[in-house]
This record gives structure tokens, C-alpha cells and sequence, in this order.
């Protein structure tokens, strides 16, 4: 997959934008296909986030945070899950542990600002925003990640290694909860300063470790295993798949053993398998849509119990107020195959709203409703907002609310 010759793996982005490059050229010669090292792609950086911000996150229900140890001595490795106690950080040695929390993007407004930067990708393919802090000599260790993603240095220096190589080894170490690389054999390493910025494609093995107490941003992407789609997909097909779709075999002729599955049955269970297939592309396009803008962990906004009325709504709107999209809402639209050029849908997760391709457009992309924006949608686009005010995507926010 990668090709290190193509292209230099390290670049200065100073008065040259975040990669450097324009993003047509990142795409063709990088995105998935090499890394790159990109020098102040934040030129004078300052981190949205302090260290006691993250611990305090971790120590939060429902929050996703691991603390991993590593003991230079044994070379051992211990993981805790959070939440945490407040208590647990002020006794944590100066070395060798980093703390990790995920989804920093969903609780903080000021790191989910920073998605703005990444505008160059389809946003549904953005996982999450996580962030570590690592003591001095904390490290996750030597580990693949089969995703992409970008790694912002935010405070201190961490010095990363990767291997660039064809075909690096990938065996996983059996010793120890992470999945570690038993092998490891990086081509090259350099120290990062805030507002340098890695990016890794899927399959580099890469190592990180804090030169002193710094702070790392990784803006992580959504790459489904072909496993999870066809899982989903399965399920879909099997749940709209009537009964009546059955194994047949009106051909059948008398066996030569009826003890025998013979080729001929083979084929029938495979045809009667082909049955369940998504031959229209707009409603294989509708799996897709409400597949990838259902969170990875199932969490979903919470239906309000009495939302507002459309009439309320529009008069709070008139009066300053906006729609907010809950954090953990993820849109995307397509448009559709069908034979009216005008229809669209909106996906937000999992369900599906028939939409005209302005109205889909907009409101995927839009992170506040205001006045403006929802007095130019049409009927069905406001009903729409309704439809999601109710679902708990938006929240309603009077104009003086911080």
C-alpha cells in the first residue's frame, strides 16, 4: 500500500495551509497511500483543552477513557477503564502512563471546532476526536491502527517512530491487553512541537512517546471492517425479508442418494440467497446512509419528552433562539436514484427523511438552525427539522443561553 518514493515524507506547511499542499494533492498523493509529517500545519498552536480538562472528562459517567501503565523494567503493560476518581491522578508517578479519552469532540465545543479543518473529507468518515495526555515516557507502545488518522501535537513534544517499510510485520503480541506489535522496526522518527501534525494511513506501524508531559489530538476516521458492513447489511436484508422467500426446488428429480446435498441443492440455496439481495441502488444507498450515521457504540440523542411546536419553534427562532445539533448527532445525504431528479434523503442516526437536495444538503451540514436558514427550506425540509427537533438532534436555544 504505501509507496515512501512518491512523495517526501515531511513537509514544512509555514504560510502553506494545514497540509501544506493543496487538499486535491494530499488526496492524490497521500490519503491512503503514505504518511507525511506536516511542520506547523498550526503555526503557533494552543491547545483547546488543558491536561486537568481531560482528567476531569475521564472522571465523567459515560465517558470513554482508558489509563495505560507500562512498566520499562518488565516491559509490562496495565490498562484501566474509566470513569475515573478525581483522586486517582494527584498520586500518579511523573513517568510512563498516558491517559486516553475518546469522543473529546462530543463534550467539548471548543475541540469539536477543530472539525472545521478537516472539511476536505467526507465528514461522515470522522470517527472522533481523541485525545491523550501522557506523562513523561508514556506510550500506548507499537501498534497498527487500520484506519487513518491525524495526530496534532498539542502541548510538549512526543516523539514518534513509524515504519514506512513494504509489508511490516504485524503479529501482535500475546502477553499483554493492547495489541501490541511483537515486531517493530521503524524506517523513521522524529520529535513533534505543537502545531506539527502526523498523519498515518491505514497499516503503518507507528509508536509514540512523551519527550516530557504533552498533550496529543487524534482526529480518528470511520473505516467499517467488511465484517461489521455485511454484518449490518445481513441483519437489514433478514429483517425486510419476507416469508415467503423460501428454498425451492420445484426442479427437483429423483436422487441418486437422498442422503446426498448435491450440487443442484447447492445452487438452489444459493439462488435463494441471491433473493435477499439490495439490487435497487437507492435502497442499498439507504442501508449505507442509515448505517454510517448510527454512532459505533449505539449512542444516539435522546428523544425529548415534549418538544416544541413547529409554531413555538419558528417564534422562538424569529426572536433570536436557534436549533443546536446534539454532539452526538451524525448526518450525511444522498440523492436519489429514482426517476425524480429533485428527491434526496437525509440520514441522521439510522432513520432516513425524504428530502429535496437543497433542504438535505443544508441541514447536513449544519450545526445551528437559525431563522435564516429555516425560513429558506421548504415545507418538507422544516417539517424535517421537526421530525429531528422531536428525535432529540437539535436543541432548541433561547439567544441570551451561553
Amino acid at each position: 500500500m504505501l509507496n515512501a518514493q512518491a512523495a517526501p515524507l515531511e513537509i514544512d506547511a509555514t504560510g502553506k495551509g494545514l497540509l501544506g499542499m493543496s487538499p486535491e494533492v494530499f488526496l492524490r498523493d497521500y490519503w491512503q497511500k503514505q504518511p507525511l509529517l506536516i511542520r506547523n500545519a498550526f503555526p503557533d498552536f494552543v491547545s483547546p483543552i488543558e491536561p486537568e480538562d481531560l482528567a476531569g472528562l475521564a472522571c465523567e459517567d459515560g465517558v470513554l477513557a482508558r489509563l495505560i501503565e507500562h512498566d520499562k523494567t518488565k516491559d509490562a503493560w496495565a490498562v484501566r477503564h474509566g470513569p475515573f476518581a478525581e483522586e486517582d491522578f494527584p498520586g500518579m508517578p511523573d513517568h510512563d502512563w498516558t491517559l486516553l479519552v475518546q469522543d473529546v469532540d462530543k463534550w467539548d465545543v471548543d475541540v469539536r471546532a477543530l472539525l472545521a479543518q478537516f472539511d476536505f473529507l467526507p465528514r461522515w468518515r470522522i470517527d472522533d476526536i481523541m485525545i491523550s495526555f501522557a506523562a513523561r515516557g508514556g506510550s500506548v507502545g507499537a501498534h497498527v491502527d487500520q484506519y487513518d488518522v491525524f495526530l496534532l501535537q498539542a502541548q510538549g513534544q512526543r516523539h514518534w517512530q513509524i515504519d514506512a517499510g513494504a509489508n511490516p510485520p504485524q503479529g501482535f503480541r500475546h502477553d499483554v491487553e493492547l495489541k501490541l506489535l511483537r515486531e517493530f522496526h521503524p524506517s523513521h522518527d522524529w520529535v513533534l512541537q505543537p502545531g506539527d501534525m502526523l498523519y498515518l494511513p491505514p497499516g503503518v506501524p507507528h509508536h509514540g512517546v512523551a519527550v516530557d508531559a504533552c498533550l496529543t489530538i487524534s482526529v480518528g476516521m470511520r473505516a467499517p471492517a467488511a465484517a461489521e458492513l455485511l454484518g449490518d447489511y445481513v441483519d437489514t436484508l433478514a429483517a425486510d425479508a419476507p416469508d415467503a422467500l423460501r428454498y425451492t426446488d420445484a426442479d427437483l428429480g429423483l436422487p441418486a442418494d437422498p442422503n446426498e446435498i448435491d450440487a443442484a441443492a447447492i445452487q438452489r440455496v444459493h439462488a435463494a440467497l441471491q433473493q435477499l439481495q439490495m439490487d435497487d441502488p437507492d435502497r442499498f444507498g439507504d442501508w449505507f446512509g442509515e448505517f454510517i450515521t448510527t454512532y459505533r457504540s449505539a449512542v444516539l440523542p435522546v428523544a425529548a419528552d415534549h418538544p416544541p411546536s413547529l409554531d413555538v419553534t419558528e417564534q422562538a427562532l424569529a426572536e433570536g433562539a436557534c436549533l443546536l445539533r446534539h454532539p452526538w448527532s451524525r448526518m450525511a445525504w444522498r440523492r436519489s436514484h429514482r426517476a425524480d431528479a429533485t428527491h434526496a434523503l437525509l440520514y441522521a442516526g439510522g432513520v432516513s427523511y425524504p428530502l429535496a437536495p437543497a433542504d438535505a444538503q443544508q441541514l447536513a451540514a449544519a450545526d445551528v438552525v437559525d431563522a435564516s436558514l429555516h425560513a429558506g427550506l421548504s415545507d418538507a425540509g422544516r417539517n424535517a427539522v421537526m421530525a429531528l427537533l422531536a428525535a432529540g438532534h437539535y436543541q432548541l436555544v433561547e439567544e441570551d443561553a451561553e
